[in-house]
């Protein structure tokens, strides 16, 4: 952000260095240029923001099934062992 005024500003000053006197016209056109250019760049941070929060849900809820997910397969496992030792039971009657 901070970058990108820099940028503006400096290039704003260079111009005004070639053109000779900057008219106070000229002054407030370099101004709102700065200005929008800030704007751009806070848009550009609330966004990379609300991506970054995005992203974050998104890792909580993939955490949440895998976890989900680990709990069914320890759980199948465990069934998986009562029928064999049930069917081990069968078998020796």
């Amino acid at each position: 952000m901070k970058r990108t005024l820099a940028k503006v500003t400096f290039f704003a000053a260079v111009l005004m260095m070639l053109g000779g006197c900057a008219t106070v016209e000229q002054v407030n056109e370099a101004r709102a240029l700065a200005e929008s250019a800030q704007a751009a760049a806070n848009a550009a941070a609330a966004a990379a923001d609300s991506a970054t929060a995005a992203a974050n849900q998104a890792a909580d809820a993939a955490s949440a099934a895998q976890a989900a997910a680990d709990a069914a397969n320890a759980c199948c496992s465990e069934n998986s062992s009562k029928l064999d030792r049930m069917f081990e039971k069968a078998m020796q009657k």
